[in-house]
């Protein structure tokens, strides 16, 4: 078995995540079997409570784990599923040693950092490990931060127990910034950071340096020489052109898989990398392009709608086609100027959500779509903005809405689920998770997956009320999959629109570079068929 932990210093969001992800890549190519995980230092027993604002976007998998947006990545760039084993945070290793010293497991003890606390993440490390050749861990955080100290630690014990460098590698993801001043790189931040690991007792074997030009000769060998490593171990990693599908072959360039199998001992010999060349291929020059506007109430933030921009990437990528993304915030429709920036959209995406603010221009984009045939596609809240959209001004039913949003309405056309009612925990309480989806022949969600169930992943309290079901299909409101167990609409369709599909789960969660979303890939060539049609 084979370990490599990745770290960071000097700042954050230098990019650990989608260069642990890229390294997965190149590794599963040359067919190795590899698998993910990220360490988290935050006290939360998991992101699900955070704000967008805090954390970005919580990605769930398909076993309910509510967990952090690079799990995304590590799906999307790799072959494997990953499980609620795959993201730690200190949050459960402390409540897992707390709980088992109230059941007496330590009977006799004092219960400190080291060893229950460094043991409970060496046995997290072991039992991700199963099953397969080469696991990636991810630290999150920064060398030097408080809360990260115990997983350095344990890092540190396991590099002794498990035969150093033969079994176990070290990457640090640093900084060398440009100070424009001196006309410069400097390698000192990095010196320091990587001195801050060596104090702890871990020598890094690969240096990833995000830098913003090439480093040189120059550069590369004063931080061999200062940080104790190998000249041909000082990895370039810029910022990429186009997408971040370009890191894989990038980190290829710097030979840094080759790096990663001579240190390891691994028998994994080179492959072209024919499907990441044409993936970046079509990403570079599409033979088409269309735009699409995404309205939420989080626009502002990178990371919060992160899964959908990719899957629209995917989507792009699948009908050769350039998908231009235009970010709106639901607050700007609710005003008379703001309604204009919607004109010129060939497709409008409303992702998921909580809370009222930026509703009704939500619910303005859905009407928007409807009457001037543009596609439209919500995801899980953004199907019931469709839902109540199509109630008020298609079956008459006046204030109709959520009762998350009004609890007042007259029309609830989507409620809190019954077994909703009695929760009083936050966390980790929603319908979380893969739950089946049985498809309607002839619907257009069943013509674009070609199948008759799908299993799907969901984060949500509130579902579409059944009591409104009969009204709304008289009026042309279709419903386009159930879960068959509790009789849930999990897919809703307008019959005479060309392309109007909401659904109650998260398809963003499920699709890849190679393999768009179905739904994602059906919903691009809609925007691309009726753009060329107004043409």
């Amino acid at each position: 078995m084979k370990y490599i932990f990745i770290t960071g210093g000097v700042v954050s969001s230098l990019g650990k995540g989608l260069t642990a992800a890229a390294l997965g890549a190149l590794l599963e190519h040359r067919g190795l079997a590899v698998r993910i995980q990220k360490f988290d230092p935050y006290l939360n027993v998991d992101p699900g409570t955070m704000s967008p604002f805090q954390h970005g976007e919580v990605y769930v998998l398909d076993d309910g784990a509510e967990t952090d947006l690079d799990l995304g990545h590590y799906e999307r760039f790799t072959s494997g599923e990953l499980s609620r084993s795959n993201n730690l945070t200190s949050g459960q290793i402390y409540e897992a040693v707390i709980m088992k010293e109230r059941r007496g497991d330590y009977l006799g003890k004092t219960v400190q950092v080291i060893p229950h606390v460094t043991d409970v993440i060496k046995e997290r490390i072991y039992e991700s490990a199963k099953g397969v050749e080469v696991l990636i861990t991810e630290i999150g955080g920064t060398i030097g931060d408080i809360e990260g100290l115990p997983f350095i630690e344990a890092l540190r014990q396991f590099w002794t127990e498990n035969g150093r460098r033969q079994n176990v590698l070290f990457i640090h993801v640093t900084l060398v910034p440009y100070l424009m001043a001196a006309g410069e790189l400097k390698t000192k931040p990095s010196q320091q950071s990587v001195a801050k690991l060596r104090e702890i007792g871990i020598q890094p074997d690969i240096l990833i340096c995000r830098a913003e030009m090439g480093l040189g000769m120059e550069v590369r060998e004063k931080l061999a020489m200062f940080c104790n490593v190998p000249v041909e171990a000082v990895v370039e990693e810029r910022d990429v052109e186009t997408s971040i599908y370009e890191l894989p072959l990038m980190l290829q360039q710097e030979k840094v898989d080759d790096l990663v199998v001579e240190y390891l001992g691994l028998n994994a010999p080179p492959k072209p990398m024919d499907a990441w060349i044409d993936v970046v291929r079509r990403l570079r020059f599409p033979a088409e392009e269309v735009t699409v506007a995404v309205v939420g109430k989080y626009i502002e933030l990178q990371d919060a709608y992160k899964s959908v921009y990719e899957s629209l990437t995917h989507a792009g990528i699948a009908n050769d086609a350039h998908v231009h993304v235009k970010r709106i915030d639901a607050e700007d429709l609710e005003t008379e100027h703001g309604k204009q920036v919607l004109w010129k959209m060939d497709g409008i995406v409303v992702p998921g959500g909580f809370g009222d603010r930026g509703t009704e221009g939500k619910i303005f984009a859905a009407q928007y779509a409807r009457e001037n045939g543009i596609p439209y596609f919500g995801l899980c809240l953004g199907m019931q903005i469709g839902v109540i959209e199509f109630s008020r001004h298609v079956a008459g039913l006046h204030r109709a809405n959520s009762l998350e949003f009004d609890e007042n309405t007259p029309h609830p056309v989507i409620h809190l689920m019954e077994d909703q009612k009695d929760v009083t925990q936050k966390g980790a309480s929603m319908r979380l998770g893969a739950y089946t989806c049985q498809l309607v022949q002839g619907s257009k969600s069943h013509s674009a997956y070609g199948l008759d169930t799908v299993r799907e992943r969901h984060r949500h309290r509130y579902e579409f009320n059944n009591a409104y079901r009969d009204l709304l299909e008289e009026r042309g409101f279709k419903i386009a999959g159930i879960n068959p167990r509790r009789n849930l609409v999990e897919i809703m369709e307008i019959e005479s629109h060309p392309w109007f599909v909401g659904v109650q789960f998260h398809p963003e969660f499920k699709s890849k570079p190679f393999q768009a979303h179905p739904l994602f890939a059906s919903f691009v060539e809609a925007a691309l068929r009726v753009k060329k049609a107004a043409v």
